[in-house]
């Protein structure tokens, strides 16, 4: 006997949210409910999805007790806890004015922004100290995308000697 019975529709959504969701848990927790509807036991389905058989009838459960939602809104993740990225944004905003102007503005001998000459500034305005990669994930956040320079000063052209006359 099947734990759960589900909508020739619920199977459709469910089915198409396998194929082409890229979240884990919608995932899994789709499968699990196509997989008992289809007559699998518990204990199958908990196996091959690698979780406890408590964790399978808790997704049954709250996905019965979600009846009044979409199909997809019930097998979606609930709002996650988690300290906000606040001080992602504060750097944007030191950042943001930086970045049009060139390094050489601020007394750097470069011509390109580099992310410990980022870090530095971001130092000296604020006096407190940040990661590299918080720096990373701020040019990331604002769509600035980089690549570090080539040095190719002591390259010789091919064909060098026609250049100077030979």
């Amino acid at each position: 006997m099947a734990i759960i019975r589900l909508s020739f529709r619920a199977r459709q959504v469910l089915g198409e949210l396998v194929a082409r969701s890229a979240k884990a848990r919608q995932v899994r927790r789709a499968q699990a409910l196509l997989w008992l509807d289809a007559g699998e036991s518990v204990y199958q389905v908990a196996v091959r999805l690698r979780m406890s058989v408590r964790a399978i009838y808790h997704i049954v459960r709250r996905y019965q007790a979600r009846s009044e939602e979409p199909i997809v809104a019930r097998v979606n993740d609930g709002p996650h806890s988690g300290r906000p990225a606040a001080q992602r944004e504060q750097v944007i905003k030191v950042l943001q004015p930086l970045l049009p102007h060139s390094p050489r503005v601020f007394g750097y001998r470069a011509s390109v922004w580099t992310v410990p000459m980022l870090q530095q500034q971001y130092e000296r305005r604020t006096h407190t100290s940040i990661s590299a990669r918080t720096i990373r994930r701020a040019l990331h956040a604002l769509n600035f995308r980089y690549k570090r320079p080539r040095y190719v000063l002591a390259r010789q052209a091919a064909h060098w000697r026609q250049a100077k006359g030979g």
